[in-house]
């Protein structure tokens, strides 16, 4: 009876979907082998395992932009990555994508993060000597860190476009075999820049009045009116091209061009911003170097996982699943000096 529900419900999907869409009874699987789940279809499964993970209870605790910020509107990386799939679903409804898809790619797009945002990225890439990409590592984080070494096994597809959503100040849009990794890659986009720039008006390192003026006119004066104008045109231009591919016009990407590189100028390279980061990149650094130095301690109480790993790569592990809480913590713990205990 149960696994008559997974078939209604592949046969639903394959009936409302556009031709282009991936369906799940077609995924290319995973990398080891196991029972189809017999009452949801295999993109639903990947997205409630990521859900449930632990890596995606502690992106609560992650950087978004502003670092431990004292209101409680200011996004996190939990926040970002709602935003992201709720674009992401948006999207793919409106043009009959696989929505189970996009959403399981959104959720699990940054589990890799690290602990104060960009900053610690930078850090654990100049201090592994295997370097360090958040997509990778959150590519890592389901294959091999979750469920104590096991891995979340998730679909080709989900991994796929984990991978490829990163884009830094690179292209905007990539290629990927599925368009539902597509449409994560650019919602990722059209989330961060809109509530990045919202978080920094309301931390007043910007003011209305500086915001480009190609951005207010051809996005919108609000936060919702510039995210559905965004949203609306690439469904307008992708449905136009038949669903080749995703992507916004022309005329729109020369904007959330000049967009991006606004928020890099005024906000992510901020002096007032990067204050606090310095301090947090120079905490990162002197725990990557603790733990690596004292690798008998550290494999004895902290590392998840030996096998045929380096010390430095289990140490990149441990330090880019932290919270920021957690990592100040650590750092108090082996750096500054306690109170002495008397018995």
């Amino acid at each position: 009876m149960a696994e008559t529900i997974r078939k209604r419900l592949e046969g639903e999907e394959d009936a409302k979907l556009h031709p282009r869409a991936a369906r799940s009874p077609d995924s290319r699987g995973r990398a080891r082998s196991e029972d189809a789940c017999s009452m949801r279809p295999a993109f639903q499964v990947d997205r409630d395992r990521i859900l449930h993970s632990k890596s995606f209870r502690r992106l609560s605790q992650k950087t978004q932009v502003f670092l431990a910020p004292r209101g409680d509107h200011y996004r996190t990386r939990l926040t970002h990555t709602l935003e992201v799939a709720q674009i992401g679903r948006t999207l793919s409804s409106a043009m009959g994508l696989n929505e189970s898809l996009t959403e399981a790619i959104a959720l699990g797009h940054d589990l890799g993060h690290t602990p104060f945002g960009h900053a610690g990225e930078k850090v654990l890439n100049a201090t592994n000597p295997a370097g360090f990409h958040h997509s990778r590592q959150s590519l890592r984080v389901v294959d091999i860190l979750e469920r104590d070494g096991k891995g979340l096994n998730l679909t080709d597809e989900v991994r796929e476009g984990i991978l490829m959503h990163s884009k830094g100040r690179g292209k905007l849009l990539a290629r990927s075999s599925t368009l539902e990794a597509q449409v994560v890659r650019i919602a990722d986009l059209v989330a961060y820049l809109n509530h990045d720039l919202d978080d920094a008006l309301r931390a007043k390192v910007l003011s209305p009045s500086e915001i480009p003026g190609a951005v207010l006119s051809g996005l919108g004066e609000t936060h919702g009116k510039r995210i559905s104008t965004v949203v609306a045109d690439i469904i307008e231009t992708s449905l136009g091209c038949g669903l080749d591919h995703i992507a916004p016009s022309a005329g729109m990407h020369d904007i959330l061009l000049e967009f991006r590189a606004f928020l890099y100028e005024r906000v992510y390279e901020n002096p007032k911003v990067h204050v606090d980061f310095e301090k947090a990149s120079k905490l990162m650094e002197e725990l990557f170097h603790y733990l690596v130095k004292h690798s008998d301690m550290f494999l004895d109480k902290y590392a998840q996982r030996v096998e045929s790993d380096s010390i430095e790569a289990l140490v990149t592990d441990f330090i880019a699943g932290m919270t920021d809480r957690f990592a100040i913590k650590l750092y108090e713990k082996f750096f500054m000096p306690q109170p002495w205990k008397v018995l």
